[in-house]
């Protein structure tokens, strides 16, 4: 990989930190105030449940017909509620407590790592932001398909465009190597470029979102009046 394509993927990566933590600092009326003790203690709550989600074995699983690489994992539905029940802010602390936990235990040199946390704030985000602005079932609908859409589009692009090339680097390995993997899932993918954006990653990404989505709703449906309650507190 070149210098050039180096430097993409780093610029890449900080953009949409700095985009995601922007949207948040502009479009949230959740001031750095209610960053104490206590705010940190609940979204601690919410981050160990992530943890779990995203670290113990059997909670992450592969589906057939894509590559034993991606993996089905329920880590955003923590994320998403500590959103919805405290704020943007509580959501990106959520995803990125769970980063830094799973950092030491990584099989990718981080590089899994760093495409989840940004493909997850891409999600949880928007959705949080939305949700706050009024605190209602509908709200929570619009938000959890804003956030779909966001990091569905944010994750499929990324991965194929930058994530895979970035892969290809730091793991030393060679692109036949990686699209033989993929082919052994799906044959269709016969290259790393659109191919692999159309047959796995947006698929793949739909498929985790829809469930993201559901498991979500479900939840805030059984506790949405202590989320609206905590929310009135705030204000």
């Amino acid at each position: 990989m070149s210098d050039f394509n180096v430097w993409r993927i780093v610029i890449a990566s900080i953009g949409l930190i700095v985009f995601f933590i922007f949207s948040i600092i502009k479009g949230s009326d959740a001031k750095i105030k209610f960053i104490n003790a206590r705010f940190l203690a609940r979204t601690g709550v919410f981050a160990g449940i992530s943890v779990i989600l995203y670290i113990v074995p059997f909670l992450n699983f592969n589906i057939p017909f894509f590559p034993v690489f991606l993996n089905m994992h329920f880590d955003e539905v923590p994320a998403l509620m500590a959103g919805f029940a405290y704020g943007p802010w509580s959501a990106i602390f959520v995803v990125i407590i769970k980063t830094i936990v799973k950092l030491p235990m990584t099989s990718t040199l981080g590089v899994g790592e760093l495409s989840d946390l940004l493909c997850s704030l891409a999600f949880v985000v928007p959705a949080s932001l939305i949700y706050q602005k009024h605190r209602k079932i509908s709200s929570a609908l619009l938000g959890l398909t804003v956030g779909t859409i966001s990091q569905l589009l944010v994750s499929s692009f990324l991965v194929t465009f930058v994530i895979l090339d970035f892969y290809i680097f730091v793991m030393g390995w060679s692109e036949s190597q990686l699209l033989a993997l993929c082919q052994l899932a799906n044959p269709s993918v016969t290259s790393l470029r659109w191919p692999y954006f159309w047959f796995v990653s947006m698929p793949f990404n739909a498929i985790k979102d829809l469930l993201v989505v559901i498991l979500t709703f479900l939840l805030y449906k059984r506790i949405h009046h202590v989320i609206d309650k905590i929310g009135a507190q705030k204000n």
